[in-house]
């Protein structure tokens, strides 16, 4: 049986993969086209250039073909390949864990910053990762902090035991009315239980953050993710809990307040 890419080279093929996914309004089609054509074929960048015009066999034709339709059906190129790189960490996934994003390495981001802001930057410290899927966050932080110790559970924050020096979490702040309206890679392939957050989309914080807030050490600190508009809601929840605003909500790339951060302050 033949495939559409019998016959092409490795170079004819990814020009061909790309314009399929053009024509089908994909939107990083020539990053798609290079990564599945290497994933096909087994090689990198530097393998993809050397074998440029090297023949495909007809066993890598059928390959790339079925990678080519599940990314034509809405499948990102991510649960495709079963990782993604998050802080520059290879991460796998599962049908169960959520799609690390970078908007997300705002949450690191901010945490680094509000931990060396703190009153003993440098000694060991405790970190609790809540809802933590593939890990991304914790792993993330814990490469930064080679002396730190951390849990990540993705059952419930009341399942932790002892004081934490630092909580993270990128719970689900989907409202349940919006989840239809997401892209087919997000609704159709990240975990619902991973995106619903109840008819506000704040049901996960309601939750989450008074138990966080019993959980810190005195100058301990929470950050979470935030959905486009709710930064100034989950604010208001830290507050509630006993927790000081030291800094304005952290926006990532596209300008959008995405991590929210509070201090626990000392009895």
């Amino acid at each position: 049986m033949s495939h559409p890419f019998t016959g092409h080279t490795v170079e004819t093929a990814r020009r061909t993969l790309t314009a399929r996914f053009r024509t089908n309004a994909i939107d990083s089609a020539e990053l798609d086209a290079r990564i599945l054509v290497g994933a096909a074929l087994g090689l990198d960048l530097t393998g993809l250039i050397t074998a440029a015009t090297r023949t495909l066999t007809a066993a890598e034709a059928a390959r790339l073909e079925d990678l080519a339709c599940r990314r034509l059906t809405g499948e990102p190129v991510a649960r495709i390949l079963g990782a993604k790189e998050f802080w520059g960490l290879p991460l796998r996934l599962s049908a169960a864990t959520l799609v690390p994003r970078p908007d997300t390495e705002t949450v690191v981001e901010l945490a680094l910053e509000m931990l060396r802001a703190g009153p003993a930057p440098d000694r060991p410290l405790r970190i609790a990762d809540i809802g933590t899927g593939s890990g991304a966050i914790l792993l993330a932080l814990l490469s930064a902090l080679p002396d730190a110790y951390g849990i990540g559970t993705d059952i419930s924050a009341a399942a932790l035991s002892g004081s934490f020096d630092l909580i993270v979490s990128n719970p689900p702040y989907i409202r349940s009315a919006e989840i239809i309206h997401l892209a087919t890679e997000v609704r159709d392939h990240d975990p619902l239980g991973a995106l619903d957050g109840g008819s506000d989309g704040l049901d996960a914080y309601r939750a989450l953050v008074p138990q966080a807030a019993r959980l810190l050490g005195p100058g301990g600190v929470l950050v979470v993710e935030v959905g486009h508009d709710q930064s100034a809601e989950v604010e208001r929840f830290m507050m509630a809990a006993g927790l000081m605003l030291e800094r304005p909500p952290k926006a990532d790339l596209s300008g959008t307040a995405r991590a929210v951060g509070g201090r626990k302050l000392p009895s």
